[in-house]
Order: C-alpha cells, then structure tokens, then sequence
C-alpha cells in the first residue's frame, strides 16, 4: 500500500496526504475515494472534510473527540481508499446528464501576456491551449462556488503570483499550477488571471448553489463580450443537489438557502443611526460545508459574543452584532436589555456612560452610542432574545469573503428579534471587564508544511516582534516582519486551510486566516493559532504587535 501522511493543521484538524511518488491523476483518485470512505463512517466530533488535490483535510472538535481518535480513524480508511482509486472515481458522484458545461470566456485578463511569456509562448498559443482542453472538476474549494478544473489535454504548471492580490474582480478566470478556475466574487487570490466570465458559479438561493461540482466536465468558449451573468453557461438537463458528507447532509438541508418564517413572538428592536466602520450579524458560524467552499465566519473574538449573550439571558449561539472600530449608533424601538463585550471605548445610553459587560435595560425611544475604540477592534451587541436574520446554510452570520448571510448593516436599517426563549437576566460574574491588551502573546503549534521553511525562518517566526498590517480584516491579516524563507520552493497544490492558519506566500510575509478566510490555499502553512487564542486576533487591528509562542505538547 502507499503511504499516506498525517499531518497535524493546529488542535482542530488532521491533513492527510497523498505520498508525492503518486502522479496527479492517481492522487486525485486516492483522495476522492478516502474522502468518500471517511463521508461513510464520520464518527461523533468530525465537523468537515475538505478534498483538494493530494489531501483530504479532517476537521474536528477536539471537546468531542480526541485527535488521537480522529488519526487512527483515517489510518483505518486508507487500505479502502487506495483499493477504490479507479479511474472512474473522479466522475462517479454526478450523473451522465449533469456533466457538460460550456463556460463563455474573455480572454482579457491582466496577466496574459505575462504567464504566456512565462511558459515560453505566445498569448494566443495559451488561448488555443485553454480552449482545447477539456477540464473536469477535481474538487471545489476557496471560496463558494469555485471549482478546480484539471485537464489531460493541460501541459502547462503555472506558478502563483509572488503576492496575492487583495481583491480579484468576480468572474476572473486564472491558472495556478496544473488547475484554472473562476472566481465566483471578489476575493482576495493568487492565481494569474487570463479572462473573464459572467457565468453565475453560485448562487444561495439555489437548490444546488454551486454550479460546477466534482466530476463535471468543461469546456471555455471565447467570446468578444460578456452576457448578464447567467446565459454564458449552458446546462444539462436536470440539477442535482451537493452531496455533503452524510452526517451533515441532513442538517444543512433542513437550514437551507431560505427565509425563515417568521414567528410571532418577534418585533422590532433597534433601528441603525450609524453603523460605523463595520457593523454586521454574527452567531457562531457555520460547521460542515468546507466541502463546498464555505467558511466557517461568524464572530471572531466567540468568547466575547458567547460573554455578551450569557449576560442577557440567550444562549451562548445566539445571532449578535460585530461592530468594527466603533462609531455605532442606534435606536432602541422597543425596551430591551442588551450588553457591550469585546473591544473598549466611550459607550454610552441616552446620554449616560454604562458599564462594558455588564446587562443593561435600553428603554424605548433612547439611544446607544459606541464611540470610536481605544482598545482592540470589535465590539459585541447581545439584545436578549436574539437578532433575527434570514439563514444560509444554518447560519445568520456575515461572510464578508463568501457574499453570504445578511448584508452589512446600513443607516435606517430595522433589526427584529426577541423570539429565542432565554433565561433570567443573571447576576454578573464577570467583573471586572477589562480592555483588550494592545501587545498580544499568541500561541502557534507547528503547521502542517513546517518542513517547507528554513530552520532560520522557523526560530524568527518566535524570536520576531510582529506588527499587524493595514491588510487587516475578517478573511485575515497580514504581518510586517523578517521575511520568512522557504527550504522548498516548489509549487505546493491547493489544500484545506482552517482559521488560524499562517500562510506565507513567495515574498515571504505571512499571512494569518480568519474566520472568514478562504477553505483552501496553495501558500504553505509554517505554524497554525492554538483555537483558543483566536479570539486574541480578533482584536488585534493595524499597528498592533504580537510575540508567537509554542503551544505546549500534548
């Protein structure tokens, strides 16, 4: 049998890889079928599985179940997966009919000329190239909706851009390494972009929200000018569902793309007078569609939201609102109690100074005021029974990354809720609240591609002082430091990410994911955040400083 390895990802996934000696095609294979066989058997605790190119990444949570547990659960699965990589298991999970698609494209990208030159050819002879080939989709990822397409007919290894770009236009069509993809909307992204397309690749309200799934084949069609986004892609007959793995096929089917119905018990609450920086509804995120390309999001700093709802009664899950920097401003349209965690700054109702963290009764009429923060960078709004928002995927939560969930919050803006039951308002036992410390001390455990870096660069991970950059916000941020130089500098093919994860790209800065950061990444993993010191960056903004420490061993 060949080896497969286990990697550790941080203290809440394993990632298990295919041996290198295997070549693409036969890897793809062992990871489709290993994915299927651990789908099949997912113990009590495993919350995701995310297939890519050579790996299959097991997410887990560690106070269900042990890691060691998780381990030899994938060491069992490995002997089956091997012997169940046929060729046909890239295209057995869709049917006959669910697999042409025709893509409309514009070759007009902005890094044309430059990756053909690369590759030591003419623009046009990559043109012809990416026409005639015919892509099937290995496996989706990133970000909702984009798929990784492979092709036989594909000669060419296309390296990543040295450093990411902030924002790539939605729509964008690129190459990295042996795959080329579209990106749904406008992500951040690495890969060198070669056209356009208006081709809708997701869409939430849909039965089957990604359009390209696992073994669909594909083909480009150049055209001179783009359509409204839906006519450039032509389908087959009939649409079949995402198939999730089995355990959360149910659960998220039943908090399908909709619009809850809404219950009696629920009023007006607050009406938004200014949102600030940033303002949007986040609960605790959604577990088990990394599959699809769908993060986790929700709050970043979950202590202080779980905090503010406990303070009001709610349970700890309940939908609140993220206030970014500060500058919030709202009216209170009914009596309600409410409390303020997280960051720290002039908060005042109806005029008078009130307390962070602590339960306080907003009247009718009055009006809650964050002013700009003074400490860390966002800030939790608990009203007791819960902000009501519409759903997706089982979740209220904001994904700035993905364009899922409620839009950010707007002046005049009405915000109902009060439907959740919820307990007595409890005495405080949390005083006193302080400010989050503007130096953090962040723990790391080693990251699943350590090896890929030079031993100099591993001890200045943890002997550097680290500043938060200006690139700072939910999908991640990026540090201002030493470079960090990598042992291997070979392509490393896109694999499963988690929060937490320091990604470092060929310039060499790293790059800490967050809650809203992408499922999967092509950048190696020098070290992953302890889960529990997350919520330490959640209110670390520019200019902050952090020191790395090693997690203990376990």
């Amino acid at each position: 049998m060949t080896d497969t390895r286990v990697r550790a990802f941080g203290d809440t996934a394993l990632l298990a890889e295919v041996a290198e000696e295997l070549s693409a095609a036969e890897a793809l294979r062992v990871v489709i079928a290993l994915r299927e066989r651990l789908a099949d058997s997912q113990p009590v605790g495993v919350v995701d599985l995310v297939p890519a190119a050579r790996t299959v990444l097991v997410r887990f949570a560690p106070r269900e179940v042990a890691a060691s547990v998780v381990r030899a659960w994938i060491a069992k699965n490995l002997a089956a997966a091997f012997a169940a990589a046929t060729p046909q298991a890239v295209l057995h999970r869709v049917s006959p009919a669910d697999t042409d698609v025709e893509i409309g494209i514009r070759y007009d990208g902005p890094d044309l000329d430059e990756t053909a030159a690369l590759l030591g050819i003419r623009p046009a002879e990559l043109v012809s190239a990416h026409l005639a080939a015919t892509w099937t989709v290995a496996f989706t990822g990133f970000a909702p909706g984009f798929g990784y397409l492979v092709s036989e007919d594909w000669p060419f290894d296309v390296p990543r851009l040295e450093s990411p770009r902030t924002r790539v236009p939605a729509g964008s069509v690129g190459l990295a390494g042996s795959f080329s993809g579209a990106y749904p909307r406008s992500t951040p992204g690495g890969w060198r972009l070669i056209g356009a397309t208006s081709a809708p690749l997701f869409d939430p309200d849909a039965a089957s929200p990604a359009l390209l799934r696992p073994g669909m084949r594909v083909r480009f069609r150049e055209v001179a000018d783009l359509p409204a986004a839906g006519p450039s892609l032509v389908r087959g007959s009939s649409v079949h569902p995402l198939r999730l793995h089995a355990p959360r096929v149910h659960e998220i089917a039943a908090h399908a793309v909709m619009a809850e119905e809404t219950d009696a018990a629920l009023r007006p609450l607050l009406r938004v007078e200014a949102p600030g920086l940033l303002a949007t509804i986040q609960d605790a995120g959604r577990r088990g569609a990394g599959s699809v390309g769908v993060s986790v999001s929700g709050a970043l700093d979950r202590t202080a939201l779980r905090t503010a709802n406990r303070l009001v009664g709610n349970p700890e899950d309940a939908a609140g609102l993220e206030i970014t920097a500060g500058g919030f401003e709202a009216t209170a349209l009914a009596d309600v109690w409410i409390a303020v965690t997280g960051a720290w700054g002039e908060l005042t109702l109806d005029g008078r100074d009130i307390d962070h963290g602590a339960a306080h009764l907003w009247r009718r009429g009055t009006r809650l005021r964050m002013g700009w923060f003074t400490a860390g960078v966002r800030a939790y709004l608990a009203v007791r029974g819960g902000i009501e928002a519409r759903r997706v995927l089982g979740s209220a939560a904001t994904d700035t990354l993905a364009g899922l969930g409620p839009e950010p919050l707007r002046a005049d803006a009405v915000l109902s809720g009060g439907a959740l039951a919820v307990d007595e308002i409890p005495a405080s036992d949390l005083a006193p609240w302080s400010p989050p410390p503007a130096d953090l001390v962040v723990r790391l455990m080693s990251g699943p591609r350590d090896d890929a870096f030079t031993l100099a660069s591993r001890r200045a991970l943890f002997e550097a002082t680290w500043t938060v950059g200006a690139a700072a916000d939910r999908v991640g941020m990026r540090l201002e430091g030493p470079r960090l130089e990598r042992s291997d500098a070979g392509e490393l093919p896109s694999e499963g990410m988690v929060p937490g994860a320091i990604q470092v790209p060929p310039s060499g800065s790293p790059t800490i994911l967050l809650a809203d950061g992408p499922v999967t990444g092509g950048y190696p993993v020098i070290a992953t955040v302890l889960d529990a010191d997350l919520d330490l960056l959640a209110q670390a903004g520019p200019g902050a400083t952090i020191h790395f420490r090693h997690a203990p061993q376990r």
